[in-house]
């Protein structure tokens, strides 16, 4: 495109997460990268903390709540009494939170250098969570707890919406009618609101764009999106909002409500890429408006649907590579919620989020969304790509962290990623969200965590065979064990998406399926979990065959807004909502070593039925079994040092290996030792070709070295095995 190309400017509204930039944003201006077109972000979710957690933020709130003369209740009352311990607390807090100011660390991990009020209750004895040496990572919990305060303060005395992950949730959750969320956005703005606008005034002056496109991937940046684009067509007419993500994408696939255009003026559909590109071309003139691809517009008071473009979907090997520039990665707050390892991932640390693959590479299961682009469009690219865009992003951001943000983390290509990383003898650390089948083998397991692998999470759901079979999961209770035992045995941290109330389910699965929990933490093949009530959405099998499923929709018409949450009834199961509370404790308190020995029925105050799993169920499932043999064309890699050979007598060698601080010898035939020396070499991960291992088993059989069964089961295998011979 030429010179005059329309400027740019994206925004991410209030809130996502407070710890490292949502991707949209950076995902499309690397795309626009590709195309020499120039483009802006912004996090707004991010510049409004920060100015909101100030110094002078905080004597801005203060005086506001105290002008407001709102009756308040006595946590909040407490908090007022604090206030000048809260402004002078909070930008050191804030500067150690930025990783800034480390040796803050030790006067808040005392407990006598931050205001306290309700959030803190919930603390006792810190030490079993963080233990002696972990002070910055107790300190930074206190200090999120004391976040948590203020948040608490702000939702009672100032904005019932906020939160930090979320903003007005409720008015987009479930919305198939506009009206409740037309009327909030027409009414006077709050106090959050006032702060979003004055920082977006001061972006839109500076940036001076032709086109914003605001991304909402949640219900809660809905409010905040449209808060945005109603601000910039009520003061800048002449810029075009554009509006798009996750919310779009599935809840607004049947938009028929004009007031919407109120706010913006194009509501795009699934990949962004040609959507965006094919807009930009109308501004400037070179396309018509019906020609756009996948993308909304009032036209004469009515909603229309522009779907004209033959331009297809930029391919992964196109889409480029995810540009964080703009965005000031330092600034992030990297926040502790829970002392719990593996589920503070979310909110702790600076992860560049990057896609392996497009879409799922199952797609079967039934309370997915599968029928739609993000899921059912699966395209995977090279390893070798994507290992190019890491170093890229490492290069830009300074953060050597990742987040694969895949729906499912294809095995295949995660095997293939690994080797790369390790190839180029790159310093990576990364986790991602997999599925639990049985292609994840105790050597894939141990090549991820050679390449940097520290956590996978995957749906386990409804933890009943009989669900998991209905729900087309395509993996069973014993496999999900088995294959998180083999993440676990690595040394990578494993969480579990646990569903309660799928159609049909009944009180005596619900209960044995948090045995099943239970024993899976219990035998420490499960770290973290979540457990959320199923919804039933309009994309997946079960919304689209509801008899299948013996359930009922109650609002069977479609709304003019919001369509994919339907609300159901389910005349077989029980009444799940009355587990969730039961089901949410235990699961706290198991992630942190506690009530493990506790009986179910202690969680709950209500009668439960006795659980019908066996105590030793999960360990049954994890005793040890014999190993078959390898498939022919697995591949076989040596992740050790290369050896150096010493001879003995007696037609004996030494293969000599250095293991970090050991020197590792073993005692082999000579003829067997020459042949390892130059073997482990070739199939070492650096600059030669992995053989598969029908290759390897040829190449001793032509060394005339004997019967290679016995030689892959005997001792000398077993040892180089635990050094770093993996078939994967």
């Amino acid at each position: 495109m030429s010179s005059k190309d329309p400027k740019v400017f994206f925004i991410t509204p209030p809130f996502t997460q407070l710890n490292t930039p949502y991707p949209a944003t950076a995902y499309l201006k690397g795309f626009l990268n590709t195309k020499d077109i120039a483009s802006y972000q912004v996090d707004l979710g991010l510049e409004v903390i920060l100015q909101l957690f100030s110094a002078e933020g905080l004597k801005q709130l203060f005086a506001h709540i105290e002008d407001s003369g709102k009756n308040l209740n006595a946590n909040a009352e407490r908090m007022l009494r604090l206030k000048q311990s809260y402004i002078r607390t909070i930008d050191p807090v804030i500067s150690f939170l930025h990783d800034k100011n480390p040796t803050l660390a030790h006067v808040i991990a005392e407990q006598n250098y931050l205001p306290e009020a309700s959030r803190f209750q919930q603390v006792t004895d810190l030490e079993w969570a963080f233990g002696s040496m972990g002070v910055r990572d107790k300190a930074r919990h206190l200090a999120t707890l004391y976040l948590e305060d203020i948040s608490d303060l702000i939702i009672d005395a100032v904005d019932p919406h906020f939160g930090f992950s979320r903003y007005a949730e409720r008015l987009g959750r479930s919305a198939s009618s506009f009206q409740e969320l037309n009327q909030a956005l027409n009414a006077p703005l709050t106090y959050i609101d006032e702060l979003l606008v004055d920082t977006l005034k001061a972006k839109i002056e500076a940036e001076n764009p032709d086109l914003v496109a605001i991304t909402a991937p949640f219900p809660g940046n809905l409010y905040s999106a449209l808060r945005c684009g109603q601000w910039i067509k009520k003061h800048h007419p002449t810029i075009k909002v554009a509006f798009g993500g996750g919310y779009a994408n599935t809840e607004l696939r049947s938009l028929q409500e004009p007031r919407v255009f109120e706010y913006v003026d194009f509501i795009t559909l699934d990949d962004g890429e040609t959507p965006l590109m094919n807009l930009l071309e109308h501004l400037k003139g070179s396309r018509e408006l019906k020609d756009l691809k996948r993308t909304f517009c009032c036209l004469d008071g009515v909603v229309t649907y522009l779907n004209g473009s033959k331009d297809p979907d930029v391919k992964q090997k196109d889409v480029g590579i995810p540009d964080y520039s703009d965005l000031p990665i330092e600034n992030y707050l990297s926040v502790i919620e829970i002392a719990n390892p593996m589920h503070r991932l979310w909110s702790d640390g600076r992860w560049n989020k990057l896609t392996l693959a497009h879409g799922c590479y199952w797609g079967k299961c039934t309370f997915c969304d599968i029928s739609l682009s993000y899921i059912k469009d699966y395209e995977a690219t090279t390893a070798q790509l994507l290992v190019d865009r890491i170093e890229a992003m490492i290069q830009q951001t300074g953060n050597n962290g990742f987040h694969f943000v895949d729906e499912a983390a294809p095995p295949a290509l995660m095997r293939d990623v690994a080797i790369e990383i390790i190839r180029r003898d790159l310093t990576v650390v990364w986790w991602t969200n997999i599925r639990f089948e049985k292609s994840f083998t105790k050597d894939l397991c141990q090549l991820l965590v050679r390449s940097g692998c520290i956590a996978v999470s995957g749906g386990l759901e409804v933890a009943s065979d009989r669900l998991l079979e209905l729900i087309d999961k395509g993996v069973t209770v014993a496999q999900v064990a088995q294959v998180a035992d083999h993440f676990t045995q690595a040394g990578i941290l494993v969480h579990a998406y646990l569903m309660y109330g799928f159609p049909t389910q009944t009180a005596q699965e619900t209960v044995d399926s948090l045995e099943v929990v239970r024993q899976l933490v219990e035998n420490g093949v499960m770290h973290s979990g979540f457990w959320h009530q199923f919804a039933l959405t309009a994309h997946s099998p079960v919304g689209l065959n509801p008899d299948a499923y013996q359930i009922k929709i109650l609002n069977p018409e479609p709304g003019s807004f919001a369509n994919n949450d339907l609300e159901h009834e389910d005349p077989t199961g029980t009444d799940h909502a009355r587990f969730s509370e039961g089901l949410k404790k235990s699961l706290f308190n198991y992630m942190h070593g506690i009530g493990l020995d506790m009986p179910l029925q202690e969680w709950f105050d209500f009668k439960i039925p006795r659980t019908q799993i066996p105590k030793n169920y999960i360990k049954r499932i994890l005793a040890p079994t014999a190993e078959s043999m390898p498939k022919p064309t697995a591949k076989i890699c040596w992740l050790g040092p290369v050896p150096t050979l010493g001879k003995t007598s007696r037609g004996k060698s030494i293969l000599q290996l250095s293991m970090g601080r050991d020197e590792v010898e073993l005692l082999v035939p000579e003829k067997l030792g020459s042949w390892l020396l130059n073997t482990l070499w070739h199939i070492s991960v650096g600059p030669n070709k992995t053989w598969i291992f029908e290759e390897f088993e040829k190449e001793y059989a032509k060394a005339g070295l004997g019967d290679f069964t016995i030689f892959w089961e005997g001792e000398t295998v077993e040892e180089l095995r635990e050094m770093g011979l993996l078939v994967v």
